[in-house]
């Protein structure tokens, strides 16, 4: 190996090191985003409990008090960690309304139909957000990147990336969706919970996945707190230097007038002083006449 390879070896081992760190940081933050291997467990579990108990039994009520019950522990286990909540109780709030559903309707099958509608809603807010021009996967992962909307005008390459991770979570979500409701239409409740249960994980294993497949190639995020950290730091180093600026001009304007006084003090000082010399001495010549 030459003395010319050497450099090229270590560019190329930083540009990997640097791809590991984006790869990395990307991943955390889809785990922090998205709930992680936790936040799946809590979207899957009281779905699970629900269709597990009616299979066996077709008890509505015991059902539905059953997953509610399970979601709020759930909460309670996240309270007591001292963990997020966000996941947790937006389970909550998901099976609180397939319960009311089910109870007001007394069928089953309504238990899942407000989860059908909000994944129906959800995968149609990614396909209309990315028209506009502002993805909504990237208004979900800005904050989580610290970039927040930066990348809509300063990182065109990554408001691409974005507009495809949220074309693939529209298209994904509307997939589901063409499965669900015609099972819901035509399936018994069993049938659809265990086709609900299902595909719960691996479609949204998939859009996590080209997510970060799309965000790794991406430029990275453009740090918008750091830069406001750095603009504080500067104003507040720009403000300190214009004060000692203020202080030296303070000290300097002090000892020029001291410069111009003191000759000025001295010389009255010294008239005063001939000035009582000279009366004493025209009453000394007075008394010399007499």
């Amino acid at each position: 190996m030459t003395s010319l390879d050497k450099p090229t070896e270590d560019t190329e081992n930083t540009g990997d090191n640097e791809a590991d760190h984006a790869r990395a940081v990307t991943e955390a933050a889809l785990f922090e985003a998205f709930g992680g291997v936790r936040g799946m467990i809590e979207t899957v579990l009281p779905g699970l409990l629900f269709v597990t108990i009616y299979t066996i039994d077709k008890d509505l009520h015991l059902s539905a008090i059953a997953a509610l019950a399970v979601s709020l522990v759930l909460v309670v286990v996240r309270l007591v960690t001292k963990d997020t909540v966000k996941h947790a109780f937006s389970g909550v709030f998901g099976v609180a309304f397939g319960v009311v559903f089910a109870m007001m309707t007394g069928n089953a099958k309504d238990f899942y139909l407000p989860g059908m509608l909000y994944t129906l809603g959800l995968g149609l807010a990614y396909i209309i957000t990315t028209l506009a021009g502002v993805p909504l996967i990237g208004l979900i992962l800005g904050p989580v990147f610290k970039e927040n909307l930066s990348w809509r005008t300063r990182n065109p390459g990554r408001k691409k990336a974005y507009e495809k991770a949220s074309w693939a979570w529209g298209l994904i979500l509307l997939a589901k969706c063409a499965i669900l409701f015609p099972l819901y239409w035509w399936a018994d409740t069993t049938q659809l919970g265990w086709v609900l249960v299902a595909l719960k994980i691996p479609p949204f294993l998939l859009a996590v996945w080209l997510t970060w497949v799309f965000l790794a190639k991406a430029p990275a995020p453009i740090d918008v707190f750091a830069e406001m950290e750095a603009a504080e730091k500067a104003e507040k180093a720009e403000k300190e230097a214009k004060e000692a600026k203020e202080a030296e001009e303070r000290r300097r304007t002090a000892g020029s007038f001291e410069e111009v006084m003191e000759p000025l003090v001295d010389e009255t000082l010294q008239r005063l002083a001939d000035g009582e010399d000279r009366p004493a001495a025209d009453s000394r010549g007075r008394h010399r006449k007499g």
